[in-house]
């Protein structure tokens, strides 16, 4: 996953990079307007993390540009401009989401996923990960265009893979998505094993790219092959 941050703030926008690599993403950093709008035509990203006010320009103009360029890449807006009219003018021209500063990092890492997870194709939801498709609203899931036919907690499950991708979940958190407060049902964890062993198995007849992996003594990781 690859993000582009456009802040001015030297010290803000070291943070927030450092923040950002620790969770595994790869960074970009842009420090005025002009830097930015040429990395922004130059290469797509999966989010960018967006100040209003640059040395050189107006982040709201960049969404602008964004919006001529025909682009997808989701915005997080940041500033410290907590103006209504801002954050309408934002979200109208295309961010995905908008949030002020100061902030606590925790936050803008849960958002920043936040907007990645989100895709909109003629008016749908979706989550996509190599070439495996997952509707939410729908509780659909497509390999290429085909189905891939699940049962209710094989796709609570597997949703819950995709919104972590590359990251090693233990079985009590998989149960947790599952289950919620029933957790204490007392053959959840049985369940669980079964239930990512048949997942595990569709996923590979069905020649998805994604693959959930067991991580021995501590739980599952889901990887793009």
């Amino acid at each position: 996953m690859k993000i582009l941050i456009v802040e001015d703030e030297p010290e803000l926008r070291k943070t927030i990079e450092t923040s950002l690599v620790r969770e595994k993403f790869m960074v970009e950093v842009a420090a005025d307007y002009n830097s930015a709008l040429q990395k922004m035509s130059d290469y797509d990203y999966d989010c960018i993390l967006l100040d209003i006010m640059l040395p050189g320009g107006s982040g709201l103009d960049l969404l602008k540009e964004l919006k001529r360029l025909h682009r997808s890449d989701s915005v997080l807006i940041i500033s410290a401009k907590d103006s209504l009219d801002d954050k309408v003018s934002g979200l109208e021209l295309g961010a995905d989401d908008y949030l002020t500063k100061p902030f606590h990092l925790a936050e803008l890492n849960a958002r920043v996923k936040s907007v990645i997870r989100r895709k909109q194709v003629k008016g749908e939801l979706f989550i996509k990960l190599g070439n495996l498709s997952l509707y939410p609203d729908k509780r659909e899931v497509l390999i290429e265009k085909e189905p891939l036919i699940l049962n209710r907690k094989e796709f609570d499950l597997l949703y819950y893979f995709v919104v972590n991708p590359g990251r090693v979940i233990n079985k009590i958190s998989l149960a947790e998505s599952v289950w919620g407060d029933n957790i204490d049902q007392a053959d959840s964890l049985d369940f669980i094993y079964s239930q990512v062993k048949n997942l595990r198995r569709k996923l590979k007849q069905a020649d998805a790219t994604v693959e959930i992996t067991a991580v021995y003594g501590f739980g599952y990781k889901l990887f793009e092959a």
